[in-house]
């Protein structure tokens, strides 16, 4: 199905997405009735607690979650629903349509596979290119994401390449191919400090030069405030608010939202020993969730309704949506 209206305006529609995984008891539920929008040419970011189904979000993209299953949903890219493709299709997609970059980029290469081979593996696949050509613009590519020496890295083994260098390769081969849509899974997550600034200066930069559009998936405020445009807030498998990143930070809707804020530190304020401000209990088990809203055991504006009301978003401003009882019309 390919619709060109939607095409000309929103890069990837994703309407109620569902995706559950097998457990002991039943499936659980990782993602539940997930909607957002990506704009060619800006960073969605999704952010929230570890179990919350943010990377079980980008796996989905490219239908990914085995041994999980989509369950129900849409996921249209460039006015084609993928979910309508077949295996064969979607693999012309995986790494030349959409990229991904992994947390773990030490889990995701290849140890026995020189660096170059990989970076110019999917080049061979979806780009046709001899194997002298693909090295050559693997080479190219590495020098792109400003791996140092790219000639003589090109030529290393994953072992021999720091952590930093490792994200940095597979920056490279998920760029190889020129993707309409790269998909950032906690890029920075295995990094220290420094080196995760670098790697994110990295990714502003690309996504300039090279007019990416990006979905951004992080636990961390503080790389969602410096890289996104826009921001989900997901809790226990649901988006339960959605704003522009500025809207967002200056004016959190939702109680969980504006807890995650009040839990940053601030580097200006002095600690002494004030401890954090935390969200009480934690992520509640996605094979037994709460009834009602799943966030009402921890919430601080617990009323009523909270426990029995499964809450539906409600419109709250210029690009912004929440899904809280509190701006519902049974709490006028």
């Amino acid at each position: 199905m390919s619709d060109p209206g939607l095409r000309r305006t929103v890069l990837l529609d994703v309407a109620r997405l569902t995706a559950s995984y097998p457990g002991p008891s039943g499936a659980l539920l990782a993602v539940e009735d997930a909607s957002f929008r990506v704009h060619p040419g800006e960073t969605l970011a999704l952010v929230g607690e570890s179990g919350c189904g943010k990377s079980t979000i980008a796996l989905a993209m490219l239908r990914l979650v085995e041994p999980g299953k989509i369950t129900g949903g849409r996921i249209v890219f460039d006015g084609t629903d993928l979910m309508t493709l077949g295996e064969r299709d979607m693999r012309s997609v995986r790494g030349a349509s959409i990229g991904l970059v992994f947390q773990e980029p030490a889990a995701a290469l290849n140890p026995v596979m020189r660096i170059g081979t990989q970076v110019g593996e999917a080049l061979r696949i979806h780009r046709g290119l001899s194997r002298k050509e693909a090295w050559a613009e693997a080479v190219r590519l590495l020098g792109l994401v400003a791996l140092p020496d790219p000639a003589g890295q090109a030529r290393a083994y994953p072992h021999e390449l720091s952590g930093g260098m490792k994200q940095r390769a597979m920056l490279a081969i998920a760029l190889s191919c020129s993707p309409a849509l790269l998909i950032a899974d906690e890029p920075t997550t295995a990094l220290d400090v420094t080196i995760q600034a670098q790697i994110l200066a990295l990714l502003r930069r690309l996504k300039e030069t090279l007019h990416l559009t990006v979905l951004l998936i992080a636990h961390d405020m503080g790389v969602v405030a410096e890289n996104a445009d826009r921001v989900g807030v997901m809790y226990a498998g649901r988006l339960v608010e959605e704003a522009p990143v500025a809207a967002l930070f200056a004016d959190p809707k939702h109680p969980y939202t504006a807890g995650l804020l009040r839990s940053v530190p601030r580097s200006a304020e002095p600690t002494g020993d004030r401890r954090l401000p935390t969200l009480p209990g934690g992520v509640p088990d996605p094979a037994s969730p709460p009834p009602g809203c799943r966030f009402h055991p921890r919430c601080p504006e617990v009323f009523e309704p909270c426990p029995s009301i499964d809450p539906q978003d409600v419109p709250v401003g210029p690009g912004r949506r929440v899904a809280c009882l509190l701006y519902a019309e049974t709490r006028a």
